[in-house]
């Protein structure tokens, strides 16, 4: 195996100039957002033209990018619709030999209650897909307590009937060449499944697809028949990874607004992304085939393990891995805590979770160098997307909302007195109205895209569903770009995250019914 497809940081290399420049490329993500932000801050005050005629340009390049964006959404969820109204159980029994295909289901656990962790094995339960071909594996931490383990047990005791196999797995803690976390436990638990369920069984690994859930994540019902049916019709199964749309329905209702606008906004970015499939990235929970796992090994030392396996395998196999878009959802969790306050600091560090996978771009660099087999063009197109989004991620928000203005109070009177600074204002507000629309397109979708309403909930709750997407700026800058920036900061710094799980708390309602006819 390529050693470079393990790197998690500079200090992993034994070469000294492979490390320097490892580093080097660590402080490259945060470099560019925080440049980017200091010169618009200079320009400003000494060359408030020029600063001014970037604005303009980059307000316009952003309301191309909304209305592009936007369509893609809309043909997202309306593909995504359709596939929910699909019997794809009925499809797949028209392929010969689909009866071969079993599931692996992971289900890494930490310190979650009993109610979230038996929600999730109760979706798993009511699939249609025939449950003797599903094997499922919680997999739970020794860190987290004897209390814990006991209450896998009793869990397993519960469902050991419910599938083909049902297993417990027991995390060690203090691995070496680990990070405790959502990675480790899976690479671990992986491990566990193949040892005790799957080599007993004697069940060709070419006929295993292995689902990597976060634990709160609930499969609609149809989703891995779907799933089978796509691997199935694949070109090259064995070099893919399925993708699902995560909708954070499960507590939606309970959820506050910051928290619902993150989780929505989050969907709709998946749900541009699934039409955009050369640029799509596993991301979350997803599913790939159990032989990728045995050759490539899942990512048991880094925080982002979601997206570095895609990066790992798709160097491992010189280029030749995609993923493919299932259009269609699994529900699962929006930050939700005991309190306000809890809530809010909970929704900060999973956005720096999720921006910690910045690291991902010296990892992808610095494997392209490596690699000589990858085509130069696929390596340019990875690269200029994962540069535009994390660079975007750190600095749009505060470019629109806050920098647009900084020519009119920094410029002077020089610039005070000319048409272009009686013009900025103007022409930014018109620009940034009409982008709006991307956020009306949101609005409108996510209202159709909610769960039954509790009966305890009245009609006002409808409404704030609504006008909550006037917090859109404020939301996109606390709990989008400041904690991108701090971790494109920590990663300058060299002082890298360990994964944090985020609190989870069973909601009072029963919040699982599907939407729009799944």
């Amino acid at each position: 195996m390529q050693s470079y497809i393990n790197i998690a940081r500079a200090q992993d290399l034994e070469n000294p100039k492979e490390r320097v420049l490892y580093r080097l490329l660590e402080i490259l993500p945060g470099f560019l957002s925080w440049a980017t932000l200091i010169l618009a801050l200079l320009l400003s005050w000494k060359l408030p033209v020029g600063a001014a005629i970037f604005i303009i340009l980059f307000d316009f390049y952003w309301l191309l990018k909304v209305i592009y964006l936007s369509f893609h959404q809309v043909a997202s969820f309306f593909q995504m619709r359709k596939n929910l109204k699909i019997n794809w159980l009925e499809k797949i029994k028209n392929i010969e030999g689909w009866e071969r295909i079993y599931h692996l289901i992971i289900l890494p656990t930490y310190k979650e209650e009993r109610k979230i962790i038996e929600s999730s094995i109760e979706a798993l339960v009511n699939s249609d897909y025939p449950k003797e071909k599903m094997m499922v594996v919680l997999a739970v931490e020794e860190r987290a307590g004897s209390e814990i383990q006991k209450m896998a047990k009793e869990i397993e005791k519960k469902f050991s009937k419910s599938f083909y196999k049902f297993l417990v797995s027991l995390h060690p803690k203090n691995l070496p060449n680990e990070i405790p976390g959502k990675g480790s436990n899976e690479s671990w638990a992986i491990k566990v499944a193949s040892e005790k369920i799957i080599k007993p069984s004697n069940i060709k690994k070419e006929d295993i697809i292995v689902s990597s859930f976060d634990i709160d994540t609930r499969p609609y019902p149809r989703y891995f028949s779907c799933l089978t049916f796509r691997y199935l019709t694949a070109e090259n199964p064995q070099r893919s990874s399925f993708q699902p749309i995560p909708v954070y329905n499960n507590n939606i209702w309970l959820a506050p607004a910051f928290s619902r606008l993150v989780a929505t906004s989050n969907t709709f970015w998946q749900m541009m992304q699934q039409e955009r499939t050369e640029l799509l990235v596993t991301y979350s929970s997803h599913s790939l085939p159990f032989k990728v796992l045995e050759e490539v090994d899942y990512p048991k030392n880094v925080v982002s393990d979601d997206s570095r396996i895609f990066w790992k395998a798709y160097l491992f196999y010189d280029g030749n891995y995609k993923v493919i878009p299932l259009h269609y959802p699994v529900s699962m969790d929006a930050v939700l805590a005991k309190n306000l306050y809890r809530t809010i600091i909970n929704q900060y560090k999973q956005q720096r979770r999720w921006a910690w996978g910045c690291n991902d771009m010296p990892f992808l660099i610095f494997g392209f160098l490596k690699n000589n087999k990858i085509n130069l063009a696929k390596k340019f197109q990875h690269l200029s997307n994962i540069f535009d989004g994390f660079w975007s991620w750190a600095t749009t928000a505060l470019l629109i909302f806050f920098l647009g203005w900084l020519p009119l109070i920094l410029g002077g009177e020089s610039f005070g007195g000319t048409l272009l600074s009686y013009s900025l204002p103007r022409l930014t507000r018109s620009l940034m109205t009409l982008a709006m629309t991307g956020m009306v397109v949101s609005a409108v979708l996510s209202f159709l895209m909610l769960p039954p309403k509790p009966k305890n909930f009245g009609i006002i709750k409808n409404v704030v569903f609504i006008f909550q997407w006037l917090l859109l700026p404020l939301t996109l800058i606390v709990f989008g770009a400041i904690p991108a920036l701090d971790s494109q900061t920590r990663l300058i710094l060299g002082k890298y995250l360990d994964f944090w799980p985020t609190e989870k708390i069973s909601p009072d309602q029963g919040l699982t019914k599907n939407f729009v006819g799944g």
